[in-house]
């Protein structure tokens, strides 16, 4: 069974940086395409960035807008998400995802976590 488990959310000030990592176990982590996904309270979830098994990246531009880095690494199994420059607006719980399709629909992957708080004060 796969199991992806967020860590690295928290309370920060607006422009502060925070990294969130991704662990994954359970499955053959390098074919998989992961990704970044958050949901605001009152929003629907959206799309934050994805990488591929080959390390292609994809990130949605209107709201990441060069701030964030997705990244994995193979040998421990983990992805992350660098992000700087954080604003308020970024306040939201924060989702992995693992699957075998690289894509930005949140219901195109197979396996999710529980998700990790991302609080950024003004």
């Amino acid at each position: 069974q796969v199991q992806l488990v967020e860590s690295g959310g928290g309370l920060v000030q607006a422009g502060d940086s925070l990294r969130l990592s991704c662990a994954v176990s359970g499955g053959t982590f390098s074919l998989y395409a992961v990704g970044w996904f958050r949901q605001a309270p009152g929003k629907e979830r959206e799309f934050v960035a994805s990488i591929s098994k080959f390390r292609t990246t994809t990130y949605d531009e209107d709201s990441v807008k060069g701030r964030f880095t997705i990244s994995r690494d193979n040998a421990k199994n983990t992805m992350y998400l660098q992000m700087n420059g954080l604003q308020h607006e970024d306040t939201a719980v924060y989702y992995c995802a693992a699957g075998r399709k690289f894509s930005r629909r949140g219901d195109e992957y197979d396996y999710w976590g529980q998700g990790t708080q991302v609080t950024v004060s003004s």
